[in-house]
């Protein structure tokens, strides 16, 4: 223990085991033990006491649309990370979409990575994208260290990033599987789509008219039929429609390798509350109704659902027009989503230890993030230290989105995040932030 530079100590920790009270050794970047409370602090290190507060693994984010280069007034990595370490998260994977230009190529990845560098306050990885044309730049892509590949099954909303169709769809998965890949799938069936009334306005029951649960249901099926035939490795997005939890359950137990995420917008805000015209709370596929969302957390209990991630999707203010058609469709959530969901989930009877395995530790395994997501010996020393039982109210001028734009504006939550750390150097405290010392991660497995 003769190199242990950092002790942090808590009454409240939570590792792979549980919660309790303990001593963390820091050396270098990494954890060096988790020891008791307490014990001895080495010589030479520095003691940090959190108290009562809790110190969790730092959050993995694996879906946060960061929009740089190209669009980087919608959002941008110095803004990005910023809000993401005011949150609790120290790890974001960022998508291959809404950037100019997009990441279909490791010369795009390059040029992304170069935006990306100097700005980054937290670790960054990227995935790349599989458009109908770039079947030839999957490998070479994923050997330039992307963590999987991003594809629409419907039109994604930005004319440089096309959806696949089925043929298409089966050509890249079996690229990607022939390399042990992960295809990540925005799934909507376009056909479910167009047969869906289609009425602009503000109402927001005509949008969610207009984005049918059986539009999930039936890519999911269709996702579900080509992984198995493969034997390939997929993952459903931002899934809102609870009907497709059986058929997730089914293929799951006939070993079909897929998982599943959703987003706190889906766990903690509801159909019947979104008022007209409020086009913050657009998304797609759309927030469903208060029934639904009991059975998407059931679904997060149970294991069908995997992980929670934020789907971050910023754009700028003017964009999101008062018309459900013609608003761009997307939640900036990024420095919320642990509050949001501790919230709900405290209301719902269920512990921090869920949300840290939900936010943390799942997304990291979809990752193959070995080093995130649990505070043991050998992982990155990543924390963030909340108080969970201290409440505010969400005032869009105090996040740190680029775009203070947000469905939450007003809400109050639980878990206030007193302070984050990043390979064991403290990067926010009690709202202030330091410079950037993120790095830019690759797969490696």
């Amino acid at each position: 223990m003769s190199d242990v530079s950092l002790v942090l100590r808590s009454t409240r920790v939570i590792t792979p085991e549980g919660t309790r009270a303990a001593s963390i050794a820091v050396a270098g970047e990494r954890i060096a033990a988790v020891l008791p409370y307490d014990a001895r602090v080495p010589p030479g290190a520095r003691l940090e006491d959190a108290g009562d507060d809790v110190v969790l693994p730092g959050l993995v984010d694996t879906h946060v649309h960061v929009n740089d280069p190209g669009r980087a007034e919608w959002e941008g990595f110095w803004t990005a990370t910023r809000a993401a370490a005011a949150g609790g998260i120290t790890t974001l994977l960022d998508m291959p979409l809404n950037s100019l230009p997009p990441t279909t190529t490791a010369a795009h990845l390059r040029t992304k990575r170069e935006v990306a560098r100097p700005k980054a306050h937290i670790d960054v990885g990227f995935w790349g994208g599989a458009v109908p044309d770039n079947v030839k730049d999957l490998r070479p892509l994923y050997d330039a260290g992307v963590f999987g590949f991003k594809s629409f099954l419907s039109p994604s909303g930005v004319d440089e990033f096309p959806e696949l169709d089925q043929e298409q769809l089966s050509r890249s998965l079996a690229e990607i599987t022939g390399f042990g890949g992960l295809l990540i799938v925005h799934a909507e069936d376009p056909s479910e789509l167009a047969a869906a009334p289609q009425r602009g306005g503000p109402a927001y029951a005509d949008f969610l008219a207009s984005r049918p649960r059986g539009a999930e249901n039936a890519a999911i099926t269709d996702l579900i039929a080509q992984a198995r035939r493969l034997d390939a490795r997929v993952h459903v997005l931002h899934l809102s429609s609870s009907d497709a939890l059986p058929l997730i359950a089914d293929a799951k137990r006939d070993g079909v390798r897929i998982t599943v995420e959703s987003c706190p917008h889906f766990l903690t805000l509801t159909a019947e509350e979104v008022p007209d015209g409020a086009t913050e709370f657009k998304c797609c596929p759309p927030i469903r109704e208060a029934a639904n969302q009991d059975a998407l957390w059931q679904g997060l209990i149970d294991g069908t659902i995997d992980c929670v991630v934020s789907d971050h999707s910023p754009c700028t203010t003017d964009l999101k027009t008062p018309d459900f058609a013609s608003a761009w469709g997307g939640i900036s959530s990024l420095q919320l989503g642990l509050p949001a969901i501790w919230t709900e989930a405290r209301r719902r009877g269920r512990p921090l230890e869920d949300v840290v395995r939900w936010m943390s530790t799942a997304p990291a395994a979809l990752a193959g993030l070995t080093r995130k997501g649990a505070i043991e010996a050998g992982r990155d020393a990543d924390f963030a230290v909340l108080a969970p039982d201290e409440t505010f109210t969400v005032d869009p001028a105090r996040l740190h989105h680029r775009n203070q734009v947000t469905a939450y504006a007003g809400r109050t939550l639980y878990g206030v995040v007193r302070s984050t750390w990043l390979r064991g150097t403290r990067i926010v405290h009690d709202g202030a932030l330091a410079e950037p010392v993120g790095r830019l991660l690759e797969r490696t497995n």
